[in-house]
């Protein structure tokens, strides 16, 4: 899969350390960097999971990673550090995508998952033209996430009470949307 990476003017915005971001496939010879955020319990906290063992995380990427049509390492100096995902809607949902993303708490806070979200926001109305809305649900207590999405031009739509059970209670979710025909930032 080709590796995408951010063109010299949207690297302008940022400092030297963080300016190496790209997005690759993820596969199991990344398994070692896999673990680092499987195994993270905050990142666990604002997901659907619970922290994995190294052969859950290898059946995981095997059975579910691998065979998934839109998944990708977010890496800084090609190294991963997370993933972020598409997922289209079929039938007479197939205009509507869903983006998922999560990086190790350690990068936390420093605008990465904002230039990988603007990343695939650039990219995917593109690759995938049927696409005309992207949507994505964060937990109502993730401000971290709901900021990369304002960011990347996603606007919030309203709060989905008790939406969904993750990590054995139910939870508030904010709904954000791309459209297509949205400005991308």
């Amino acid at each position: 899969m080709e590796q995408i990476s951010f063109t010299s003017e949207l690297l302008k915005e940022v400092g030297d350390e963080f300016c190496d971001v790209s997005l690759r496939s993820l596969d199991l010879s990344d398994i070692d960097d896999f673990m680092v955020w499987a195994t993270d319990e905050k990142v666990a906290n604002f997901c659907g999971f619970e922290p994995y063992t190294r052969k859950e995380a290898e059946d995981y990427i095997q059975s579910f990673v691998l065979p998934h049509p839109w998944f990708r390492a977010i890496c800084l100096n090609s190294r991963p550090i997370g993933t972020i995902s598409l997922t289209k809607n079929s039938g007479s949902d197939r205009c509507r995508g869903e983006i998922g993303y999560l990086l190790a708490s350690q990068y936390w806070g420093k605008g990465i998952a904002t230039k990988a979200v603007k990343m695939v926001a650039k990219t995917i109305f593109v690759e995938w033209p049927h696409l005309e809305r992207l949507e994505a649900l964060v937990d109502v207590q993730n401000m971290g996430s709901q900021r990369v999405l304002e960011k990347a031009g996603f606007k919030r739509e309203g709060v989905l009470r008790k939406y969904c059970i993750q990590n054995g209670r139910s939870r508030d979710m904010v709904m954000f949307s791309l459209l297509s025909t949205d400005p991308q930032v």
